[in-house]
């Protein structure tokens, strides 16, 4: 919460409407690699923060001009100082070979339709 509050506070990011926060090792140029991350790191009840603040005078979705809501996701792993006390799952990893392999099915599976 501190991240998504400290980049709703620089400059021109005041206009970002979602800001998602996940970890260091998290390659955030992949939006794959994001998008499974926040499926699978975040739990809405505890992870999602809503607020409100400066948005693009163009937003016509908000509410006032210039004036509407943010959502900020918190996709990071969880400490124990944060209330999460069970074990972190180990991040799972396929091999080249058996990434290949599931290349070659789904292509040929998408050549039959």
């Amino acid at each position: 919460r501190k991240i998504m509050s400290a980049f709703w506070g620089l400059g021109q990011l005041m206009f970002s409407k979602t800001v998602v926060v996940v970890d260091r090792n998290v390659n955030v140029h992949d939006l794959n690699e994001v998008a499974w991350i926040v499926g699978t790191h975040m739990d809405p009840l505890r992870d999602v923060q809503m607020t409100k603040g400066p948005v693009d005078d163009l937003d016509d979705a908000s509410e006032l001009p210039a004036f509407g809501g943010k959502m900020g996701i918190d996709a990071t792993r969880k400490w124990a100082s944060e209330g999460y006390n069970r074990s972190w799952p180990a991040r799972i990893r396929t091999t080249e070979q058996a990434a290949r392999r599931a290349v070659e099915i789904l292509s040929r599976a998408s050549v039959r339709r």
